[in-house]
């Protein structure tokens, strides 16, 4: 398996991943053939290569190496679980994980694909293993979990090694329960969802609390509690 994805990521050597300030996703250079981008982060790109599908690459930006190597300490271990993907090896500038279908649940925001309770009570479930193995699950958000036939599957464990909570996921949860039922099942504009995002990078400027930060949001979206 291992020569397998190493002739696939070959084809990494010539793309370039920036990171850049205030949570803005990471921009990327150069060209690869055979190669597909699937996935943009803060800190990573992730590729999928045409002729080695099973795999997806995650690149990550100059300067964010301990980001990697902190990610595959915590695949390491996590070890098999039914809530993550597997690591299947690194390099000095990539993680090689498996490749995961489904969309992201910001996708399916924007698509309008329902999300059901089971994948909300799947990653309170993934959040117990995590803390089972001695690690802290932080920085669970809308485009680090994976819908698969209904239930949810975690992307990006980098952060599981720091101390602290940073409450992404209880006021995604909170978000969920009390906001998702007015538009279950209607696309979301991008627009929105990327302001909301950076609205919520800096919510603190806008509120004194998550409860006034989403009320400004449901404005937004023209719903009123």
């Amino acid at each position: 398996m291992e020569q397998r994805w190493e002739k696939a990521a070959k084809a990494l050597e010539g793309i370039r991943v920036t990171a850049h300030p205030d949570n803005e996703p990471v921009t990327i250079e150069g060209m690869a053939e055979g190669l597909r981008c699937i996935g943009v982060g803060t800190d990573a790109a992730v590729f999928q290569a045409l002729d080695a599908p099973e795999f997806a690459f995650k690149l990550y930006a100059e300067g964010k190496e301990d980001k990697l190597r902190a990610e595959a300490e915590v695949y390491r271990q996590l070890g098999e679980s039914s809530f993550f993907t597997e690591c299947y090896g690194e390099a000095d500038r990539f993680l090689v994980l498996k490749y995961e279908e489904g969309p992201t649940l910001f996708d399916c925001l924007l698509q309008g694909i329902r999300v059901p309770e089971a994948a909300v009570l799947d990653v309170e479930a993934a959040r117990k293993v995590v803390r089972a193995k001695g690690l802290n699950p932080r920085d669970i958000h809308l485009k680090n979990i994976l819908l698969q036939d209904g239930r949810a599957k975690l992307l990006d464990v980098s952060e599981y090694i720091k101390p602290g909570n940073d409450f992404r996921w209880e006021h995604l949860k909170k978000a969920y329960e009390e906001y998702y039922p007015v538009f279950d099942g209607k696309p979301v504009p991008f627009w929105l969802l990327d302001t909301i995002r950076k609205w919520y990078h800096h919510w603190t400027r806008y509120s004194a609390s998550f409860d006034e930060f989403m009320r400004i949001v449901s404005k937004q979206l023209g719903y009123r509690k």
